[in-house]
């Protein structure tokens, strides 16, 4: 990930979400999270330099668009602080972004929180707000990743599923330990918990991937 903008701190989760429908609106793709403090904030862009960071937010500030806001440098993501605290450190921020995302609802093909995300969407949302950047769908993803057997399988890896019957690759969630994984379960389901070992998802399961 370049540098991106994050903008807001609100108690109010649905003033995150209406930032959110306002930055939409302009063709920007943004995502509100809960920080460590408790209040909603939203990021968006993935900007190569830091010049181009700011002229792209001072260009929505002077449009009224947002207020105050603070460019996220490369070195500021979860990513980059592997060489201080390991690779763990960065699975445990993964984990904790996407429990960030519970209760939010899923519609196909969602990539922002006020319309829901879809399974893979949610994956792209959270890797992107820790600094990595994954393939948009979940069989791209699949491909892309470097293969984890399931009884070796780690916080922050995805775990992908053949749900169709064309027994392809077409869900995918963000695993979280001790055999749990989150995920957008399908239309009109909130982003939730369930277990690998659930007969659903056993059945169905195709395999792992990591990507750190």
């Amino acid at each position: 990930m370049g540098y991106s903008i994050q903008v807001g701190a609100f108690s109010d989760v649905h003033k995150a979400i209406r930032l959110v429908e306002a930055l939409d609106r302009r063709s920007v793709t943004a995502y509100y999270f809960r920080d460590s403090s408790g209040l909603f904030k939203v990021r968006f862009g993935d900007f190569p330099t830091v010049e181009e960071a700011h002229t792209a937010a001072d260009t929505l500030a002077h449009a009224g668009v947002i207020g105050a806001f603070q460019v996220i440098r490369p070195e500021d993501y979860a990513i980059a602080k592997t060489r201080l605290y390991g690779i763990s450190c960065l699975r445990k921020e993964i984990v904790s972004t996407a429990e960030s995302f519970i209760g939010t609802g899923y519609q196909w093909g969602g990539q922002s929180p006020e319309e829901g995300f879809d399974c893979s969407g949610l994956a792209v949302a959270v890797y992107q707000l820790n600094g990595l950047n994954l393939p948009r769908t979940s069989r791209e993803q699949y491909l892309a990743g470097a293969p984890v057997k399931r009884g070796r399988l780690d916080k922050g890896d995805l775990v992908f599923f053949a749900i169709k019957k064309d027994k392809r690759v077409s869900h995918v969630g963000l695993y979280a330990g001790q055999g749990r994984f989150i995920h957008a379960p399908g239309r009109g389901k909130p982003i939730r918990y369930d277990l690998l070992e659930h007969t659903y998802y056993s059945s169905r399961y195709v395999g792992g991937r990591t990507y750190l």
